[in-house]
């Protein structure tokens, strides 16, 4: 990765799609490059004894792209969207963007709080990419629509 770069990590829900729309903002701002994260796992069970094994023509790339394409057009305006470097990985969702965030100016991930108490907790990839990035990380909480 060069400099000049945000990182933004995306799994499809409400918080990563906020995460996006404050990264497009920055990026906008800094004039950086926004690259747009998605991993996809193969499901728990695969290869436990007894499960059956997946069907030879399964694609879960496939899927992952449509989505992560889809988060960056719902939330980035149209010029803005088709500048995004999209990267969809097999693997674990916080070691994609850590992977990809190095040499990175920042990343940018959403939090997944739920309720009073729940809400102050970072989810497990925005907790283990604070943790571990070689560069700042944003976590983008709440709402980020602008007003006036």
């Amino acid at each position: 990765m060069t400099n000049g770069t945000i990182v933004v990590g995306v799994d499809g829900s409400t918080p990563a799609r906020q995460a996006l729309r404050w990264a497009g903002r920055q990026a906008e701002m800094t004039g950086y490059a926004l690259v747009a994260v998605m991993a996809w796992e193969l499901p728990g069970a695969f290869g436990w004894a007894g499960v059956p094994g997946l069907p030879d023509d399964l694609d879960l790339e496939q899927p992952a792209a449509q989505a992560l394409a889809e988060a960056v057009r719902d939330a980035l305006p149209p010029e803005q969207a088709q500048a995004v470097e999209q990267v969809v990985v097999p693997g674990n969702p916080a070691q994609a963007i850590l992977d990809r965030a190095e040499g990175a100016e920042l990343v940018v991930v959403g939090v997944r709080g739920h309720g009073t108490f729940r809400a102050t907790l970072l989810g497990s990839v925005s907790h283990t990419v604070t943790l571990h990035a070689s560069c700042p990380v944003v976590v983008v909480r709440g709402t980020t629509d602008v007003t006036g």
